[in-house]
């Protein structure tokens, strides 16, 4: 919940402050793009283990290929957004966190599911998932209105 109701009186919360937004969509975009050089460069020492296993296996364990990216990326996402900073490597670097509307700690799994909705959506529907955050409150994107989430600026 953003707001706190006590004798009638909404009371507004740390989330209401328009300051914690300032610059988030920028922020996130180059969050984004720092968080996908480190998990490719993480990929690649599993790559090469991969590749000598495809050798003693004649070639069945080059079938793990495929899907050692993605498996890597989310251990990471799951370590780092799941973790007690609530952010990324590039969320860090950029000063922003992931934070839940209803003030619980961001765990594992809901990083997981944040970051596998924001790839789902991208394969489908890429402008439409930054358009929605130049009409939705607080800058959040549609995977954040669909988790109850928002990214707000740590500094502020």
């Amino acid at each position: 919940m953003t707001t706190s109701l006590i004798d009638g009186q909404v009371l507004p919360t740390r989330l209401d402050d328009i300051r914690l937004y300032d610059g988030v969509r920028t922020r996130r975009i180059m969050a984004f793009l720092i968080d996908f050089a480190v998990v490719t460069l993480l990929t690649l020492p599993v790559y090469v283990l991969i590749l000598f296993l495809g050798v003693i296996t004649f070639g069945l364990g080059w079938m793990l290929f495929g899907v050692t990216w993605p498996l890597v990326a989310i251990v990471y996402i799951w370590n780092t957004l799941g973790g007690r900073r609530q952010a990324t490597v590039g969320m860090n670097a950029m000063g922003i966190r992931l934070e839940r509307l209803d003030g619980r700690p961001v765990d594992g799994l809901l990083a997981v599911v944040h970051s596998v909705l924001f790839w789902s959506f991208n394969a489908v529907l890429t402008p439409f998932i930054l358009l929605v955050s130049l009409f939705a409150d607080r800058k959040r994107t549609l995977h954040d209105l669909l988790l109850g989430t928002v990214v707000v600026r740590t500094e502020r």
